[in-house]
């Protein structure tokens, strides 16, 4: 009777997305990560162009197959040979794995930029974390999880604890990436009049998110700035206005991916809400910049990003 309850419940295994997380009673192994998180040393080299330095020019041998062979084009006319139409007869057999593979390969090497970066699990906040140095825990609810704070957050030091809550938000397993996220909005709307102060130190947290290139990282720490610039006391922006000097340091990455946006023609997307869209995601970021920001705003934000035009009326 035992063994036919146990059949019954369904027991699923975590998936861990990192080998140096290990299981559920293990510290992360951070002493064998040699990655930099956002680094570029892991991208593919694109092969030297020698002609276009100098005159000389690399060829290689053709072999007979590169050869037309007889009877074959379209003999000096200009009618176009018949194509056999081979198409499989199942629609699996469509599907072509390596060429998807090429198809990718092709895209790291001749446009980088918007390729993925690495984003090694050592975060400051996995490692204080795991040795148990944060006043959080989860609250398992019937509906959905929740953040417990051992301590109040007004009475929490914002000036050690939010860099490292920022820190988390490039975490893509859990829990780390719940606690970091939903820690960080409890911080900031729990007690906004401590966040200025902090906000130099936030800088760099925020950098290395965007620099891994993650799209899923990026929205994520889209959906905090724009809560960030709008947590301040109605009316005086000054979290707005400190974070104008920083645009350098933010802006490049939302440049790249202003334009990647999801063409949908004319069906309708009903994940509006899950805001999944990047390139509406940095415009919206961008426009509460310019909003939040004071009167130097936008033209920071116009020498980063040329294609942003104002929303503000003068």
């Amino acid at each position: 009777m035992k063994g036919k309850m146990l059949d019954d419940i369904k027991m699923c295994k975590r998936q861990a997305m990192f080998v140096e997380t290990g299981s559920c009673f293990d510290a992360t192994k951070t002493s064998n990560i040699k990655s930099r998180p956002g680094g570029h040393d892991a991208l593919p080299v694109r092969p030297i162009d020698k002609s276009a330095f100098s005159y000389s020019k690399e060829t290689s041998k053709r072999s007979p197959k590169q050869f037309q062979k007889k009877k074959t084009g379209a003999g000096g006319t200009l009618v176009p040979p018949k194509v056999v139409d081979s198409t499989p007869e199942f629609p699996d057999e469509n599907i072509d794995v390596s060429q998807h593979e090429r198809d990718k390969k092709f895209r790291e090497i001749h446009f980088p930029a918007f390729t993925e970066r690495p984003n090694p699990p050592n975060t400051e906040f996995r490692r204080f974390y795991e040795r148990g140095d944060l006043p959080v825990q989860i609250d398992h609810g019937g509906v959905q999880n929740r953040i417990t704070w051992k301590v109040a957050i007004d009475q929490i030091d914002f000036y050690h604890y939010l860099p490292i809550f920022f820190d988390g938000l490039r975490e893509t397993e859990e829990p780390y990436a719940f606690l970091s996220e939903q820690g960080v909005y409890d911080m900031i709307q729990g007690s906004p009049h401590k966040v200025l102060p902090v906000i130099p130190q936030l800088v760099i947290p925020i950098k290395t998110a965007l620099n891994t290139r993650n799209q899923s990282v990026i929205i994520k720490v889209l959906k905090v700035l724009q809560v960030l610039v709008k947590s301040d006391i109605k009316g005086q922006n000054l979290i707005g206005r400190a974070l104008v000097p920083y645009y350098r340091q933010i802006l490049p990455v939302l440049n790249i991916f202003i334009r990647k946006n999801e063409t949908m023609g004319g069906r309708i997307n009903y994940s509006q809400k899950k805001h999944g869209d990047l390139g509406k995601m940095i415009m919206d970021t961008l426009e509460q910049f310019e909003v939040n920001g004071g009167e130097n705003a936008f033209i920071n934000i116009k020498y980063l990003v040329p294609v942003y035009q104002s929303v503000v009326s003068k």
